[in-house]
């Protein structure tokens, strides 16, 4: 079975639970972020183990579903964990989820994550919206067959993260009274955090902040001609820049402590991207 096929599948159930009122926006929920969705009125909830084809997530902080509902008027569907390169699926399994939105005829993608906080101007608890993406990595989400039902085999990468969308977060930031920082998301494969190293170089290069997700969800969005919206909610400095060790806990515990003013965000944000 090909590509377009599996999609098709993974679509069709999708919508067949859900049902086929369009949905405005597909959001991508990192770690520790992932309670907005529970808050979505007239709610439908599909596992992700349900789905013909899809990933099963494996992190802690990822609940592994997709809830379709409503989130200040417009539908949305959200994904309630996102996979990952380092969990052993490959670029183009991690990206299975935002083509199928696509199939679907979802046209605009809200990526989120937590991330590590290389520009020493900022802290952990800003959050920051993503304006361009570093990949060094020499995979990609795109290797192999090109189906033509996605898009073409060569495509411009300088629009992928939509202007238009980023002075719609920049108002709703200022409606809401929240700090956004703006800058360069650099992604590393993990599990393991960056070195010190790591960090350092990714800020000679122009990182503002690294991660392990996002960037091959944007790129497959970017294929599809999917407008595409990301921000970063920045729960550790990178690695060296204070004496202390890295842990996930600390991801999840800065990520809860700023669920209050990134929901606001999100909400306005959602309620105002035409």
């Amino acid at each position: 079975m090909d590509l377009m096929d599996k999609l098709a599948q993974s679509a069709d159930y999708i919508v067949g639970r859900i049902g086929d009122e369009k949905v405005d926006i597909a959001i991508v929920l990192g770690s520790g972020l992932g309670d907005l969705a529970d808050s979505l009125e007239d709610a439908v909830v599909v596992d992700y183990h349900d789905i013909p084809h899809f990933p099963v997530s494996t992190v802690p902080g990822h609940k592994g579903r997709l809830v379709a509902g409503r989130l200040e008027g417009r539908r949305v569907l959200c994904m309630q964990g996102r996979f990952h390169y380092y969990e052993g699926w490959s670029l183009q399994e991690v990206v299975y989820p935002v083509q199928t939105f696509h199939v679907m005829g979802i046209d605009r993608l809200f990526l989120t994550n937590a991330a590590g906080c290389v520009n020493t101007s900022w802290g952990p608890g800003n959050l920051m919206l993503i304006t361009d993406h570093i990949k060094l990595m020499g995979d990609s989400p795109l290797r192999g067959r090109n189906p033509d039902g996605l898009g073409p085999r060569f495509f411009d990468m300088s629009t992928t993260w939509d202007k238009a969308a980023q002075d719609v977060a920049r108002s709703a930031a200022r409606k809401c009274g929240t700090t956004l920082r703006e800058g360069v998301y650099m992604l590393f494969g993990g599990p393991q955090f960056e070195t010190p190293a790591e960090v350092r170089l990714a800020r000679i290069l122009g990182a503002d902040a690294v991660g392990m997700s996002t960037v091959p969800e944007a790129i497959a969005a970017s294929h599809m001609g999917m407008r595409t919206l990301g921000i970063s909610c920045l729960t550790n400095m990178g690695a060296g820049i204070l004496d202390q060790k890295l842990n996930h806990e600390e991801v999840l515990e800065t990520g809860e402590r700023v669920k209050g003013a990134f929901t606001a965000l999100v909400r306005e944000i959602v309620r105002t991207w035409m």
